[in-house]
């Protein structure tokens, strides 16, 4: 088997999320999967392992996933292969670059960081009708300023159980690397958000959180404090998806793609503050 990479963008509005779902929803997975098998004329789905699962109505412009193929199929294939999969794919999701691996290379766990982009307006008159699926409105005037120094607070490794939607058997500690958030000339607040990994509606809350802030509803330090307390609030509500577009993935040099990849797999914990 030959391990193949492949750099992929989707708008997501169309989309239940990254992962094949039961009962026929609609999914990139299961679109890029469908036109593999079909142009490489195979009887097997290929199944494709990726950077980091988007939620429904998440768009992507810098996904990473890697697939494993027949030696002989990549061989046959590979000269041709991305223009047929320009050709069969739906236009709403694109593979930019189709290459072998290097040795000890895994989509998801060789990651070392990803980052996401949140996107949201406060003109009172509301989002460009040609952005509408990809810039959230907040209707309440927003200071830049304060939610950055919330941002602030929040950087570095914790677990972020406050911030995230619990799944059985994972843990919730991750590192915050950047999170910040500038207004451009057009209006549009983009907010910069990079992680060693997300866990589930993390970034969503952390945005969610930040907006009350930003509108005057809680003080500059009240997000460092949700996440003290370790669980979730009432009040930090988890944004639409729309706003939110995975940009880039982050891999180590080539020689240290398998040592990450093994300490990836491994569960985290955080150190421990003692005992006396």
């Amino acid at each position: 088997m030959v391990r193949v990479r492949l750099d992929l963008s989707y708008d997501g509005t169309e989309f239940s999320g990254w992962a094949k779902q039961a009962g026929g929803r609609r999914t990139v997975q299961g679109e890029i999967e469908d036109a593999l098998r079909t142009v490489t004329r195979s009887a097997t789905t290929y199944e494709l392992t990726v950077a980091g699962r988007t939620d429904a109505g998440v768009h992507a412009r810098g996904q990473v996933a890697h697939v494993d193929l027949p030696r002989e199929v990549w061989a046959e294939h590979r000269p041709k292969l991305l223009k047929r999969l320009a050709g069969r794919l739906p236009k709403d999701v694109r593979v930019w670059a189709l290459r072998e691996a290097p040795a000890g290379f895994d989509a998801r766990f060789s990651a070392i960081w990803r980052r996401y982009a949140y996107r949201v307006t406060d003109n009172p008159g509301g989002v460009d009708p040609l952005l509408r699926n990809h810039v959230l409105w907040h209707d309440w005037p927003l200071d830049v300023d304060a939610m950055n120094e919330a941002a602030r607070g929040l950087l570095g490794e914790h677990d972020f159980a406050a911030y995230c939607k619990r799944r059985e058997g994972a843990t919730t500690i991750r590192t915050l690397q950047e999170l910040s958030l500038e207004r451009g000339d057009d209006g549009i607040i983009t907010a910069t958000v990079r992680a060693d990994a997300f866990c589930h509606n993390m970034v969503r809350s952390l945005i969610g959180a930040l907006l009350f802030v930003g509108d005057g509803h809680r003080t500059p330090d009240w997000p460092a404090k949700v996440l003290a307390a370790g669980v979730r609030d009432s009040a930090v509500h988890v944004v639409r998806p729309h706003g939110l577009t995975l940009e880039e993935v982050g891999y180590p040099a080539d020689e240290l793609l398998a040592a990450r990849s093994v300490q990836a797999r491994n569960k985290r914990t955080l150190p421990s503050a003692g005992c006396c």
